[in-house]
């Protein structure tokens, strides 16, 4: 049997992605494309629901679908933990599962299990994301994940160090960790982690030169995994074993 797929947000950079590969998955068919204007009642009769449109459109697309007790992969950014927490009960009384993924990147992925490793040796942590001009939304899920991923496993040893953090200029925080974001051309996206300490630092950095190259594998793993989940899922981690534990 088929899994038939509707991919919202199909029309765009990532949605064309998703959709060229699923093209090559054996046992899956994106059986309707809709853009983030659609009427979500064309949800209905789908196997699995691909959200790939835009922050404010995804809570919509993501509460379509748990109504309808069909599964839901979400790549699109804006959700936090925070935000993912009120989806939870939802999905358990729907009995479905939702997986959201930050970034299909593998080796995004790796940077920032590395990262969130070295934290609670390091008393200070900062990220510097950049994203093309296009990219609506700051920061970046991919960093978002990544700090709280850091501040999850900064639990012993508390925050990190954040001096004069009311200054605009210092960045958003997450978990304590401020992010600086740069939208800007002839850029993709790139992440750098910088932790430091008593004289010294060190810099975990991860650069998205083709994406649909990079986010290819990423999705293989994604799409049959989101078919059969039942609760919620955040990350390629959950997964996959990366072999690295903070």
């Amino acid at each position: 049997m088929t899994t038939q797929v509707a991919l919202v947000g199909g029309t765009g950079k990532l949605g064309s992605i998703i959709h060229a590969v699923i093209d090559d998955l054996e046992g899956f068919e994106v059986s309707r494309v809709l853009t983030s204007q659609s009427d979500l009642t064309e949800l209905a009769g789908a196997d699995l629901v691909i959200d790939a449109t835009t922050p404010q459109v995804s809570v919509d697309v993501v509460r379509a679908a748990v109504e309808r007790r069909i599964n839901v992969l979400v790549a699109t950014s804006g959700w936090s933990n925070e935000r993912i927490a009120l989806v939870r009960p939802l999905v358990v009384d729907a009995g479905s599962g939702v997986v959201f993924i930050p970034n299909f990147s593998l080796g995004s992925v790796l940077g920032s299990a590395l990262a969130a490793a070295a934290a609670p040796f390091f008393g200070s942590a900062e990220i510097v994301e950049a994203h093309h001009a296009a990219k609506v939304d700051s920061p970046s899920g991919t960093a978002v994940r990544t700090a709280e991923l850091i501040a999850a496993a900064r639990s012993e040893q508390g925050p990190v160090s954040a001096p004069h953090a009311d200054q605009r200029a210092r960045g958003q925080q997450v978990g304590s960790v401020p992010i600086h974001s740069l939208r800007r051309p002839g850029v993709v996206a790139k992440q750098e982690v910088i932790l430091s300490g008593p004289g010294e630092s060190l810099t975990f950095t991860h650069d998205t030169v083709e994406p649909a190259l990079a986010y290819a594998p990423g999705i293989r793993l994604a799409v049959p995994f989101a078919a059969e989940a039942v609760g919620v899922f955040v990350g390629l981690e959950s997964m996959i074993d990366i072999g690295i534990r903070s």
